[in-house]
Order: structure tokens, then sequence, then C-alpha cells
């Protein structure tokens, strides 16, 4: 059995992997993400998630000795604009506002090191339905504090699953991580998927 490192904090991500019987470990990358982006300007949730997924992953690399890690990131692209966390109750009221009844496209960013400094990254998007929740939905919704973490102000695998009407794409990408990225990537890197199975 191989481990592979997550530079990640985030419990849907670990979840994720767990369910999947994929053998990791996990490490906080601490990378200051409004700091970067700022510096590198990025111009599409696109590229946003692919540099941050890999300056978590480049953060941690001195600090194991396991032979793959990887950074994720995410981001939605509503109405031409880029969404990341909210992280304030009321930018997250007035985010859902905008975006009941309507869809956008979550973009998960993926970037895989190995301990030579190989990296190889692939980013996937999914569209995202959205239920039409009135005031007082949101805001309760809102109360839970579920939506301030997380990318777009919703999740698909817990509270606000029940406000997502259904997607048109990959539903891990919508979780944070693709599991059909992360066995491409490690395949890409030479290694087995199945290995890293507990």
């Amino acid at each position: 059995m191989t481990k592979l490192l997550l530079a990640s904090t985030s419990p849907a991500r670990k979840k994720l992997l767990t369910e999947a019987g994929i053998a990791f470990e996990t490490m906080p990358p601490g990378v200051d993400e409004e700091a970067l982006v700022e510096k590198l300007a990025p111009a599409t949730a696109e590229e946003l998630t692919l540099l941050l997924a890999r300056a978590k992953a480049e953060a941690v690399a001195d600090k194991t000795n396991l032979p793959l890690i990887l950074g994720c990131d995410s981001a939605l692209e509503f109405a031409g604009t880029i969404y990341g966390k909210p992280l304030i109750e009321d930018i997250a009221i007035e985010r859902w506002k905008l975006m009941r009844g309507k869809s956008g496209t979550l973009f998960s960013g993926h970037y895989l090191l190995d301990s030579q400094g190989n990296g190889v990254s692939m980013c996937t998007k999914t569209k995202v339905f959205f239920a039409d929740l009135s005031d007082q939905e949101i805001e309760r919704y809102v109360s839970t504090g579920e939506p301030l973490s997380v990318a777009g102000a919703f999740t698909i695998d817990s509270i606000g699953g029940s406000y997502v009407e259904r997607i048109e794409g990959d539903y891990h990408t919508v979780v944070g991580l693709s599991l059909v990225a992360l066995r491409r990537l490690m395949s890409e890197l030479g290694h087995d998927y199945q290995d890293f199975w507990r």
C-alpha cells in the first residue's frame, strides 16, 4: 500500500478520499491564497484553481517523504464572475440571492507532484443548477455556517445538497476533488491508482 499526501484541510476532500478507499495523510499547506491571487491575477476560474492547487502542493513538498502530493482548489464561475469562499454571512446571503434558480460552473483544479519534483495538473468543471430558495431559506442555510468556508457558498455532499437541483458533469468535481482526474494524473506520473488503495 502506497500513501498519498493531501495538501488540504478540507473535510469534504478527506471524506471523499476515505470513501474511495485511498490511503492518504493530510497536511495544511498554509498558503496565503488571497495574496497569491492578488499578485498573479489569474484571468479565469481554471487559471485560478490550477494556480492555487499547485501552490498548495509545492508548499508542503519538502515536509514529506510520501511519493505523491496532491493540491486542490475550487471556484464557482457565475454570470461571468469568479467566486471563492464568502467567509462572511452577508456575502454568502447576497451570493445565494443572485444564484437561486440559476446555474453556475464549479471548477476544481488539481496538481499532483512527485518526489522528483515532476508535476502534472488538470482542471475539471461541472455545471450546477441551484434551487430557487426563498430569502428565509437562504438566511437559515447561511446561519448554519456551512456556506462560509466553501467555494461558491454551497456544498453538494452535506447540508446544501438539497439545494443543488441537478448537475451536468462529474459529481466529485463539485465536492472539490475529481477521482477521475486523480487517477489520470497518477498514471501520467507513472503510478497505478490501485496501489493507493488501503
